[in-house]
């Protein structure tokens, strides 16, 4: 392979063996530090959690003229070099990558994937430098080819040599894909975008993907530019179909995606399975953040700290906004009607709905807490906290609709405004509020108190009688009529007890094991929740039987009647003109 050209720092990535999980990497610094301080980051921009990607990192060694470099570890993921300042200085190391999201590091026989954020250590005093990535192709996969939104410099037409970023910030936002995958592309308003799909099975309707992808990025980009200009020059999807997963994570001018392969469209099918829907909305809801959150984004994470946490109560914003655009966008696109824009808005309600934290914690704390909470869930947390991406975006739909009601504005008018106000750059919450005043010609304080700071319910049923939709009210499932959350795998095991249901005032616990009910002097095996009504007939009040800790319980339980708490609602349209107006595509 031709050598790099030469850089401040420059790093080369080996993969001697993909089956030992294990990326090999050469950093050499151009001009280093007396005291040269590198370190690894904790988290990756964009998923708020503390992951310790140092715990994957072996042994560092360091040198300078072929001569061995003391190293002093500083602290969990920090290393100072003693060294001859301006002497090139080599450090060596691997990286072990086993986790198949897209938040760090993977390799195996079949695929390599890496983050930067995983793999490449930060040069301290160095950062705003030019870095040059080579990643070299493994000797034994020669179908193997490399796909990253980086600029090549010296790349054969497989993808592998060097690659320049203008900083580390721009390495740390450029994931890097490798395999034997399928590559594919499309433009979108005079913009060149690639589609990289790893692990499709051979009935994948790639051109059917292509097709939908190119409406998306296409309605995105007219969505912020009504002129079609999109703020990259190029735009990378990196797709990896699992037998299950899903997820993804936005980057300036890429994304990694994650999806269970069988939500891909299939050749010869008309009608695509019923997950392919949600796929494009993670399409979508990842394409729009590379406005909405790379570009304009908190200003209190203008300059990362890859160190420690970055606060921002804005969270409700960057996601919470995001996701009320994402399935809308596809509404607008031509690529659902309104009755599937309404289903998922009405999955959006009903989650909220569900949740008994809307009441103990605003949708801004809920940001500020993400570190801690959102990427933690345990038994207890419906209880105590609310999802920013989904309180967010029902926060949106509350302003949209309330805007739209008005008449002067729309929420897509806001929207830009702050995009073109702010130059593209970081904002804080009162650019979002004077947005909204110099668009609506009115201040939004009193909503934002109650809306975004407040934790009450939202209007949701009169905003959208007064755009054509109606939001009716159905009986719920048992597991919602009680107040639980099970799995169900030959007895109920419960996960989650929400507060203030009936199976909290009966005393039930998350960990629980409900083997049993006891109604009309019998006793019967539960196997599955929704059989309850089954066994106890016409009686409001039972006996459950419980498992706790080896321990047997009887525990009276009141069983709340069909049309009470629990209920979840159903959204549809009243007046078909009135909608239009709203989800017109």
């Amino acid at each position: 392979m031709p050598a790099p050209r030469a850089a401040a720092v420059h790093l080369r990535v080996e993969l001697p063996a993909p089956q030992t999980h294990r990326y090999h990497v050469t950093l050499t610094i151009a001009r280093p530090a007396a005291r040269q301080t590198l370190s690894l980051p904790v988290w990756i921009p964009g998923s708020y959690l503390v992951r310790e990607f140092a715990r994957n990192l072996l042994p560092l060694r360091a040198e300078q003229g072929g001569k061995a470099v003391a190293l002093t570890q500083l602290d969990k993921s920090t290393w100072r070099a003693a060294c001859t300042p301006g002497q090139p200085l080599t450090l060596r190391y691997a990286v072990v990558a086993s986790d198949r999201s897209v938040r760090t590091a993977w390799l195996d026989a079949t695929r390599g994937f890496f983050n930067a954020t995983s793999v490449c250590l930060r040069v301290h005093g160095q950062e705003d430098a030019e870095h040059v990535l080579q990643v070299a192709r493994p000797a034994a996969h020669a179908n193997w080819r490399l796909a990253t939104a980086l600029a090549p410099l010296k790349a054969a037409p497989h993808g592998f040599g060097s690659y320049r970023a203008a900083s580390y910030d721009e390495l740390a936002d450029s994931p890097v894909e490798m395999g034997a995958f399928t590559s594919l592309h499309l433009d979108a308003c005079g913009t060149p975008h690639r589609l990289v799909v790893s692990g499709a099975p051979p009935s994948f309707d790639h051109a059917r993907l292509v097709r939908d992808v190119q409406r998306i990025c296409e309605t995105a980009i007219r969505f912020w530019s009504p002129e079609g200009r999109a703020p990259f020059a190029h735009y990378t999807f990196l797709l990896n179909a699992v037998d299950a997963g899903y997820g993804g994570l936005e980057h300036r001018a890429s994304t990694a995606l994650i999806c269970d392969r069988r939500d891909l469209p299939r050749t010869g099918e008309a009608r695509p399975p019923e997950g392919y829907t949600t796929l494009l909305g993670l399409f979508s809801h990842e394409y729009f953040h590379a406005w909405n959150v790379k570009r304009m984004r908190p200003k209190a994470l203008a300059r990362y700290d890859y160190a420690r946490e970055n606060y921002t109560e804005l969270l409700w914003f960057f996601e919470g906004f995001t996701s009320y655009y994402d399935d809308l966008l596809l509404r607008r696109a031509g690529l659902i009607d309104h009755a599937a824009y309404l289903k998922r808005l009405a999955k959006t309600i009903n989650q909220v709905l569900q949740t008994p934290g809307r009441a103990v914690q605003s949708v801004a704390q809920a940001s500020f807490d993400a570190w801690i909470r959102y990427y933690r869930p345990d038994e207890n947390t419906a209880n105590t906290t609310v999802s920013y991406y989904t309180k967010g975006a029902l926060v949106a739909l509350c302003l949209d609709l309330s805007l739209r009601r008005a008449g002067r504005c729309t929420l897509d008018d806001v929207m830009r405004a702050l995009w073109h106000a702010s130059g593209g750059g970081p904002i804080a919450e009162a650019h979002v509020r004077r947005a909204l005043r110099r668009c609506s010609g009115r201040a939004w304080n009193a909503e934002f108190d109650a809306w975004v700071h407040g934790t009450g319910d939202l209007p949701l049923g009169e905003l959208l009688a007064a755009h054509g939709i109606t939001l009716k009210t159905e009986t719920a499932q048992m597991a919602q009529r009680l107040g639980l959350r099970v799995q169900e795998t030959g007895s109920v095991q419960i996960k989650t007890v929400l507060a203030d249901g009936a199976a909290a005032r009966a005393g039930m616990m998350a960990g629980d094991e409900w083997l049993g009910v006891e109604a009309a002097g019998a006793g019967w095996r539960l196997k599955r929740l929704d059989d309850l009504p089954l066994y106890a007939g016409a009686q409001p009040d039972v006996v459950a039987l419980v498992a706790r800790d080896a321990r047997l319980l009887r525990l009276p339980l009141a069983i709340p009647a069909a049309g009470g708490c629990g209920d979840t609602v159903a959204l549809s349209v009243a007046d078909t003109a009135l909608a239009a107006r709203w989800l017109g595509a």
